[in-house]
């Protein structure tokens, strides 16, 4: 699984960073960063409830 932010859409509201932050962070400025495109298999459920709960929808799987 990868995931990938879109940096346009997002608003830094930080959930992903709270529901899977081995894989999320946020910028200087506040906006999520995917830390690895490549998910590791066993957060793969937590990345993709992060996707599900991004209230912007700035989070995709590819």
């Amino acid at each position: 699984m990868k995931v990938w932010v879109d940096d346009g859409t997002c608003r830094g509201h930080g959930m992903c960073l709270t529901l899977c932050p081995e894989v999320f962070s946020l910028t200087d400025d506040g906006y999520s960063v995917a830390i690895t495109s490549d998910v590791p298999t066993e957060l793969e459920e937590a990345a993709r409830e992060a996707i599900e709960c991004c209230p912007e929808q700035a989070i995709s799987e590819r």
